[in-house]
C-alpha cells in the first residue's frame, strides 16, 4: 500500500513512516505447543505522519488499532514491514540499539491505573525516563519534573502522592506528563479517553492539543469514537481486519465518506440534533476472524455482496480518488457512480 501523500506541494519530511507494517501472532495448539495458524492482527499498514499533524485511526474493537500501535512503539516486533523515525528504519533495532530512539517516541495508554507503576511516587514515575536516559543530575531531573507537573495542570505536591490518590483523569494527566518527559517528536496515543468520564475527555483532548501546539508534536491518535478523532485530527484512516480501507483529510472522511464500511461507522454517531439525525446503516454478518481471514475483500464477504467473487482474482487495492483522499477500491465496498468517477 503506498504511503499517503501531502497536501502541501513541498510538504515537510515525515517524522515518522511506516510501510507495509505486519504482525502476526502463532496459534499453537496440541501437546506439544505447535503453531498451526496465525493471527493476521496487522496485515500490510502504511502511512506517513509530519511534526505538528495528527492522525486519527478509527475502528472497531479487534481490528488491529492497539497492535499497530504497540508494533510501531517496539513494544511488539513486527513481522514484516519497515517503521521509519526520522528517516532511520527501527523496526529492526535491538532493545540496546533502540534505546536511544525511544526517547523520540513515546506512548500514552488507555488505561492510566494500568499504566502507572502503584509502588512508585508521582515524582519517581515521572523521573523514572530522566535517570534511564542519563538527562541531568538529581536537582535538574527534579525541576524538570515540576515543570512537567506544571505543564499538565498537576499541582508540585504531586510528586510525593501515589497513583491511587488520584482520580482518572489525573492519572491520564501524570501519564501524558511521563510521555512528554523526554521531549519526544512523536506521541502515540492509544485511546488516551476511553476509560474516563465525558466531561474528563475534553480536558484531556485540550491538554494534548495545546502540548502539541507548544512542542511540534506528531501524533497517532487511536480510537473507536469517530466523533472525538475528528475534534482533534488533520486527517483520518478508516481500519478494518488489519487493514487501512480509507484515509484522508478529516473533513473529506467525515462529511464525503467513500468506502462502505466508513459510511457505516460514521451513521452510527449519535447526533444531538434531530434535524440532522441520518439514516443508520447496519452491518451485516459477523466480524471476520484474523485468523481465517477470508480471501478478496473482507468487508465484501461479511455482507456478501454480489459482487464479491470478483475481489478473489482481483484483491482490493489502496488508491487516490480525490485530491489527498485514498481508498481501498474495491466494488463491493466503493458505489459506482464514485467509481466511475474515478
Amino acid at each position: 500500500m503506498p504511503a499517503l501523500p501531502a497536501v502541501s506541494p513541498n510538504p515537510p519530511p515525515p517524522v515518522l513512516s511506516v510501510r507495509d507494517l505486519r504482525m502476526h501472532f502463532p496459534v499453537k495448539n496440541g501437546v506439544f505447543s505447535r503453531t498451526t495458524a496465525w493471527c493476521k492482527s496487522v496485515d500490510g499498514v502504511s502511512f506517513d505522519l509530519r511534526a505538528g499533524e495528527t492522525l486519527g485511526l478509527v475502528g472497531e474493537s479487534g481490528c488491529g488499532k492497539s497492535t499497530l500501535g504497540k508494533a510501531i512503539a517496539g513494544l511488539y516486533r513486527p513481522t514484516s514491514g519497515q517503521v521509519f523515525l526520522e528517516g532511520t528504519e527501527v523496526s529492526g533495532f535491538s532493545h540496546r540499539q533502540r534505546l536511544p530512539w525511544r526517547r523520540h517516541l513515546q506512548m500514552v495508554f488507555q488505561d492510566p491505573a494500568e499504566s502507572l507503576n502503584p509502588r512508585q511516587t508521582i515524582g519517581e514515575i515521572l523521573e523514572e525516563p530522566l535517570v534511564i536516559h542519563k538527562l541531568g543530575d538529581r536537582a535538574a531531573r527534579r525541576a524538570h519534573v515540576r515543570d512537567l507537573l506544571e505543564k499538565v495542570g498537576l499541582p508540585a505536591s504531586a510528586v510525593t502522592r501515589y497513583p491511587f490518590e488520584f482520580s482518572g483523569g489525573q492519572r491520564q494527566r501524570v501519564g501524558i506528563a511521563r510521555a512528554i518527559a523526554l521531549n519526544p517528536r512523536v506521541l502515540l496515543c492509544d485511546e488516551p479517553v476511553s476509560a474516563l468520564d465525558v466531561s474528563i475527555q475534553g480536558q484531556i483532548l485540550n491538554l494534548l492539543m495545546r502540548l502539541q501546539a507548544e512542542m511540534g508534536l506528531a501524533i497517532l491518535f487511536i480510537a473507536h469514537d469517530l466523533a472525538v478523532v475528528r475534534h482533534v485530527s488533520d486527517r483520518i484512516a478508516i481500519m478494518y481486519l488489519g487493514k487501512i480501507v480509507e484515509s484522508g483529510p478529516a473533513e473529506a472522511v467525515f462529511y464525503n465518506p467513500i468506502h462502505a464500511y466508513t459510511k457505516a461507522l460514521i451513521s452510527a454517531i449519535p447526533s444531538h440534533n434531530p434535524a440532522l439525525r441520518t439514516r443508520r446503516i447496519l452491518i451485516p454478518g459477523d466480524f471476520p476472524s484474523p485468523i481465517h481471514p477470508p480471501p478478496g475483500c473482507a468487508f465484501g464477504h461479511r455482507a456478501q455482496h454480489p459482487r464479491y467473487p470478483e475481489t478473489l482474482a482481483s484483491p482490493p487495492r489502496f488508491r487516490q480518488i480525490r485530491p489527498d483522499h485514498w481508498v481501498s477500491d474495491c466494488p463491493c465496498c466503493v458505489e459506482q457512480a464514485e467509481d466511475s468517477a474515478r
